[in-house]
């Protein structure tokens, strides 16, 4: 039996990205909050990992990683807590796929599969996307979507885009 203190916890993956002020340290720091985040703990993370743009040309390469967090918020709360930690640090609307200070994505919810036009889960581009695929499969080899299909299978069948790591894997919050 639960006490009134205890919660029922969420596994969660989130993609990180930046392409401005920093992108690598815009990606720590938000590792780190992501661990600070209200009955969340930040599990384990990916490496770092470099990749052109997939929109518009004419921006930087992106700095991007996946999180895996526990968490006793609700879905649209967790959405909502990472749209706050974008806005702290400076993300301005800007053209469809442009620049972006820090994009975070809820990738999965648990095995949640929603169609809301503000929280749509599994994320709709994780197929087309080996900059979400690759560091995922490094944290969750085993992972899979809600409808039984396997990253790794997705990994394989994605578009070809040149991804490089920066730097070694993550456990937990890195320094």
């Amino acid at each position: 039996m639960m006490s009134g203190d205890e919660r029922l916890t969420v596994d969660a993956f989130i993609a990180l990205g930046s392409n401005l002020d920093d992108p690598v340290q815009q990606i720590r720091r938000a590792l780190r909050q992501l661990d600070t985040l209200p009955g969340t703990r930040l599990c384990q993370s990916s490496s770092l990992y470099t990749n052109p743009p997939i929109g518009p040309q004419d921006q930087p390469e992106f700095v991007n990683a996946v999180a895996q967090v526990s968490t006793s918020l609700s879905a649209q709360d967790l959405l909502a807590a990472l749209k706050s930690l974008e806005k702290a640090a400076g993300r301005r609307l800007t053209r469809h796929w442009g620049e972006r200070v820090l994009d975070l994505d809820l990738l999965t919810y648990g095995s949640l599969v929603s169609a809301d036009p503000i929280l749509t889960l599994p994320h709709p581009g994780i197929a087309q996307r080996r900059f979400v695929l690759l560091p995922w499969l490094e944290i969750a080899p085993d992972a899979q979507l809600p409808d039984g299909r396997s990253i790794q299978s997705l990994l394989a069948d994605a578009p070809a885009h040149p991804l490089h790591r920066l730097d070694a894997r993550q456990h937990g919050t890195p320094d």
